[in-house]
């Protein structure tokens, strides 16, 4: 039997094995709440099917989740579905991509299906609310930090022990923001104060109070205007640990130089608060902003010119931004607005000029009025955007919204908290979104993806931090009513 052959009769009968198991595949619970958004690179009817993002980033995404081409061969005129993960297995087995494994777009194809979306389970409550929630780089570390001075650091890798307690210093209404260095020996934290304080999370103790059982040094943003001069609402560690970024209620960026101990820049970016900034990828030379000016700005900090200009400023936004989050390559991030939408951006399409006309002709304040129904329609004439999510809510706080991991999705999605109490999870191509996750009594402020694991842990103004994960962990069963089987289709 030539080489050919045996190729042949493998694949015949990894479609064969497919066959027979798919069709007894149970999908899970997000699939059949399915629905698509409008906004995905164009505007669509109520009636018409979601329109994929016709872009670059859609074939990347693709790239990083589809698995081998021998694998999503199928009959002409049927539509494209998802591998099943018995095929995946035996075409491994099979050697069909003759390296002997699986690639980083299979594993991500198959995982990436595992959508956390069962639960929750309560990890933790306190009696204030909740403004930040995130997992360390790796995973073994999860920071959540409370209204109420509180900021505690949980080992996951031990069963969720609090491992850390941080009582903060100098509290001015809340703690807006925190950022571990890349080494996770320290933690940074920030609050409605030009101060931002700094911890050793590495020592022994697990109790931190400031300056009493443990120094919390202050870094001054203030530049001598006085300690109440201003507040920080985002700050961010740089990939390399020497630097922090923050953005500020003056309008302005700033940027500390750890090692030197000593403010390094300011940048007057913005007329409005900056609500969040952060580094555009490993080599810190970019950095993204977002403001209640409604606009997202690019900042090069190798060309930076004496007036402060940024490389370039992107439009699209009817009202302020509250959070960004970059894909890591330089080149594409996501904002979360109080227009109610999520935008996905490239900043090879970012333009010099700024369109100053004013779009709102009605009265409005996110943080005590609910979105006016006028303007749930309203579109921006000069429109950077790659593309517009919509569905959630965002509303009296600066809710935030994340790409999915690398290792596990590909970044196949966009999730976000929500004024409505939910977690909601967008497929970046089309649009759809995959999930609902319901439990909160209270704004969903901020929310993290396991870099690794199919799980996801939310925190509220309710003062819960649960967890979400995958069902298939021996913790979680099915509900029957929502089981559903597949129709008999081969993938």
């Amino acid at each position: 039997m030539n080489t050919a052959m045996h190729f042949g009769a493998g694949w015949r009968s990894i479609a064969e094995m497919g066959y027979a198991m798919s069709r007894l595949e149970i999908e899970p619970e997000s699939c059949e709440d399915e629905k698509s958004l409008d906004g995905v690179g164009n505007s669509q009817g109520p009636n018409e099917l979601p329109r994929c993002l016709d872009h670059e980033l859609a074939h990347l995404t693709n790239l990083k989740s589809r698995p081998h081409e021998h694998l999503i061969r199928d009959f002409p005129g049927r539509r494209a579905l998802p591998v099943s993960t018995v095929k995946m297995l035996a075409g491994r087995e099979c050697n069909y991509s003759r390296r002997g494994r699986f690639s980083s777009a299979d594993c991500c194809h198959m995982l990436s299906r595992y959508v956390p979306v069962n639960g929750p389970s309560p990890l933790d409550q306190m009696n204030s609310r909740a403004y930040v929630s995130q997992f360390s780089a790796d995973g073994s570390l999860f920071v959540a930090g409370f209204q109420g001075s509180h900021i505690r650091i949980y080992n996951v890798d031990k069963g969720w022990k609090c491992q850390k307690n941080i009582l903060t210093k100098s509290l001015r209404w809340t703690i807006t923001d925190t950022s571990l260095s890349p080494d996770q020996r320290y933690l940074v934290y920030a609050s409605m104060s030009p101060i931002v304080h700094i911890v050793d999370i590495g020592s022994a103790a697990m109790d931190s109070l400031a300056n009493i059982t443990e120094i919390h040094e202050g870094l001054d943003f203030s530049a001598d205007s006085g300690p109440y001069s201003f507040g920080i609402f985002s700050v961010k560690f740089s990939t390399d640990g020497r630097e922090v970024v923050a953005g500020s209620s003056d309008d302005s960026i700033y940027v500390y130089d750890l090692v030197a101990n000593k403010l390094s820049l300011r940048i007057p970016a913005h007329e409005s608060d900056v609500n969040t900034v952060c580094f555009a990828d490993e080599s810190g030379h970019i950095i993204y902003s977002g403001s209640d000016d409604t606009y997202c700005k690019v900042w090069d900090r190798r060309c930076l010119s004496a007036r402060n200009k940024p490389a370039g400023v992107l439009m699209g936004h009817l009202e302020g931004i509250t959070f960004i989050d970059s894909r890591g390559d330089g080149r594409y991030f996501i904002s979360n607005g109080k227009d109610q939408t999520i935008k996905l951006w490239d900043i090879r399409k970012m333009g010099s000029d700024i369109c100053r006309r004013g779009f709102r002709n009605y009265e409005w304040d996110y943080r005590w009025m609910d979105y006016p129904p006028r303007a749930r329609d309203s579109k921006h004439p000069f429109d950077l955007s790659v593309a517009t999510y919509k569905g959630h809510s965002v509303l009296r706080t600066l809710i935030r919204c994340y790409f999915s991991p690398v290792h596990s999705t590909g970044q196949k999605y966009i999730y976000t908290g929500s004024h409505d109490s939910c977690v909601y999870i967008y497929d970046v191509v089309t649009g759809a979104q995959v999930a609902a996750l319901k439990h909160h009594k209270s704004p969903v402020r901020d929310c993290s993806w396991h870099p690794e694991y199919p799980m996801i842990v939310s925190s509220s103004w309710d003062g819960d931090i649960v967890k979400w994960e995958f069902f298939g962990n021996g913790e979680t069963e099915i509900p029957a009513m929502k089981k559903r089987i597949r129709r008999r289709h081969l993938y």
